[in-house]
């Protein structure tokens, strides 16, 4: 697949939110009733959660799941259905591709254990036997880093076995799952550090999912670094816990409008609005980046247009993604001659005038790496890369609604 450069203009509306669908989908399993879940994410991913939960019977009475459960390259899934498993006393057997066999497990499952669930794991690693609890034992949490997925985790278990849990240490981790516990009427109150469900949700509303910010991100970004380019962007989630590319790029000196802000389902949505502007580079702290960790890859096109150094701290997690991120960054932008170092937690990248050079881009068949080259493509020149399908874990239809956007 090669990647074309072009001008993005029109309007464009980006697939529902893949973290919120997550999260809809498994806790929609709390109701008795089967409950309207609008606008899901139709990537592989969250495809993953919807198998594995008609595995348990959802929707419907949960049950044990006889067959090993595929969580395929989702690691959302794998860890926070271990916290629905522990808290609503299920067995299962996780397990996931090559790649997903990877990355780490234990940090969920240490935790879920504490609760009282007895998990084995390979080595820290999937395949993964749950055994979940009927008498939950530690329900006060501290996490040892700041991770959604498994602060999710403790909070399915909670509300699975119907008991109190607090999770302490969060750091402003994204706080979807504590928005739609609320809006489904949970007690529950949280803040950057502290998360306390004290009863479960009771009124199952119908949910529509906001547009996925992380997938709008390619957009902002090639939009920003390609002259010519203007683009709307509309009903994009911009919960603040996720929004931290946007402060990155204002820092740059980036103008992304924002217009018709309004409320959904408890998450803030918006329309965007973007044009080329010229940026600069800046020091990206730590705080940020976990506001925009699966955007950072995106984030470094963007600093390789920019004048000057930029420096991202706060990136360590990005070895342990799909495929080793920051490598990702060093071969994609390296690939148009710009420099990137690695420093202490985080990478520097030396901006200037990216070229895209001959030769195909390796994506270890990380979507967010495909994607972020369409970005860089669009005003460095012609990107090819290795396996374009690999887009549809998160965004089917990127291709053609990325040759649209520049065709219009």
């Amino acid at each position: 697949m090669i990647f074309a450069p072009g001008a993005l203009r029109g309007t464009v509306r980006v697939p529902g939110d893949k973290s919120i669908s997550h999260r809809a989908l498994i806790a929609a399993a709390l109701s008795p009733l089967p409950v309207e879940l609008r606008n899901l994410n139709s990537g592989r991913d969250v495809a993953a959660t919807m198998q594995a939960l008609a595995q348990f019977g959802a929707p419907g009475e949960l049950h044990d799941a006889a067959q090993t459960v595929d969580c395929m390259n989702s690691g959302s899934s794998a860890r926070m259905l271990m916290g629905m498993c522990a808290g609503a006393n299920l067995r299962a057997l996780f397990d996931g591709d090559e790649s997903l066999r990877r990355r780490p497990m234990e940090p969920v499952a240490a935790q879920l254990r504490a609760f009282g669930a007895n998990i084995e794991t390979n080595d820290g690693k999937l395949p993964a036997a749950v055994r979940g609890t009927a008498e939950p034992q530690t329900r006060n949490f501290i996490l040892l880093s700041p991770s959604a997925q498994v602060k999710t985790a403790l909070l399915f278990a909670g509300a699975f076995a119907r008991v109190p849990v607090t999770v302490r240490g969060d750091k402003g981790s994204r706080d979807h799952t504590e928005r739609l516990l609320r809006y489904w009427g949970a007690e529950i109150e949280w803040d950057r550090e502290h998360v306390a469900l004290t009863g479960p949700p009771r009124s199952f509303h119908p949910v529509d999912v906001a547009g996925d910010f992380s997938a709008a991100a390619f957009f902002i970004v090639a939009a920003l670094v390609t002259p010519g380019s203007s683009l709307r962007i509309s009903g994009v989630g911009v919960n603040p816990t996720r929004t931290g590319l946007l402060d990155a790029l204002a820092a740059m000196g980036a103008n992304v409008r924002r217009e018709n802000e309004r409320e959904a389902c408890g998450e803030p949505i918006a329309d965007l609005l973007v044009e080329h502007t010229a940026l600069r580079g800046a020091s990206i702290s730590s705080d940020v980046a976990l506001r925009a960790i699966d955007e950072i890859p995106v984030l470094a096109v963007a600093a390789a247009f920019a004048s000057g150094e930029t420096r991202i701290t706060g990136v360590r997690d990005l070895r342990n993604k799909e495929s080793d991120r920051v490598a990702a960054i060093i071969r994609l932008l390296n690939l148009a001659g710009i420099t990137v170092r690695e420093i202490a937690d985080g990478i520097a990248i030396d901006g200037g005038t990216p070229r895209a050079r001959a030769g195909m881009l390796e994506t270890h068949g990380d979507h967010r790496t495909a994607m972020s080259a369409a970005a860089l493509a669009a005003a460095a020149g012609e990107v090819e890369i290795d396996h374009a399908d690999s887009v549809d874990v998160s965004f089917p239809g990127f291709i053609e609604m990325w040759k649209a956007a520049q065709a219009a």
